[in-house]
């Protein structure tokens, strides 16, 4: 049975003292029922990893990075590497955000040498593709997703390929406050189950924990996470308040 997770991306926000404060209070309202249900990953900003991964090792939570070198250490002033961030005893790492790819112009190419550097120094992927809104109007969503999981992920072993998670965005959901639909979210997650299954076999792919990401919130939660192959979310605005986050977990 493939696993339920929900991941908080916190992108840039919150100083120190507000950052241990959510903290807490996601560790007050995380019941054991809950953290029955779904694995729960906490991804603030680098600065305040190593609080999270504290609080999160007292409290039976996750702490994920939001991105990492594709360079294993040297003269990369700025950069972080996947055995910086795996040395302080985080678990997960988010690489390939649409955020990362739009702003900072992170190809597929990049994104595949992340992964390996991720995955080298155990480190638990989670590899994100989507759309923009012009290419779901032109109907090439599917092969827009294909192509970024064909260059990023499909060279991988077997073996390597089950240690990742997967995160579809449609990009035009994100912070929008549109999410895809329950249908349109489902209708990708089958696809790229199915693109999974062709490159390396079905037991791998229903193995494979795919989430959703987009504009998820408390209320919309249920409907999207009902879906058969959605298996949780990677939520941005809603995980920087404990209430709605954890209302989130409660939708598993």
């Amino acid at each position: 049975m493939r696993k339920k997770i929900v991941a908080g991306n916190w992108k840039m926000n919150k100083t120190f003292s507000e950052a241990e404060m959510l903290l807490e209070e996601i560790a007050e309202l995380l019941t054991d029922d809950l953290l029955s249900k779904a694995t729960v990953v906490v991804c603030p900003p680098s600065l305040y990893l190593e609080l999270a991964d504290d609080i999160a090792a007292e409290n039976g939570f996750y702490t994920g990075a939001q991105n990492l070198s594709d360079k294993e250490s040297g003269a990369y002033t700025g950069e972080i590497s996947a055995a910086m961030i795996k040395s302080i005893g985080v678990d997960y790492v988010i690489i390939g955000h649409s955020e990362r790819r739009t702003y900072y112009h992170e190809t597929d190419e990049l994104l595949k040498e992340k992964v390996l550097q991720a995955l080298k120094h155990e480190l638990t992927p989670v590899f994100c593709c989507g759309e923009v809104l012009d290419q779901r109007n032109q109907s090439i969503h599917f092969d827009v997703v294909k192509k970024q999981l064909e260059i990023a992920l499909f060279d991988l072993s077997p073996e390597e390929f089950s240690k990742i998670v997967i995160a579809y965005e449609p990009v035009w959901a994100i912070g929008t406050g549109v999410n895809a639909t329950p249908a349109q979210a489902q209708e990708m997650h089958t696809y790229i189950r199915k693109l999974i299954a062709d490159r390396y076999n079905k037991e791998i792919a229903d193995e494979t924990t795919i989430l959703y990401g987009g504009s998820c919130n408390e209320k919309n939660a249920p409907e999207l996470f009902s879906q058969p192959d959605v298996d949780g979310g990677l939520i941005g605005g809603a995980s920087l308040k404990a209430e709605s986050f954890i209302g989130i977990i409660k939708a598993i």
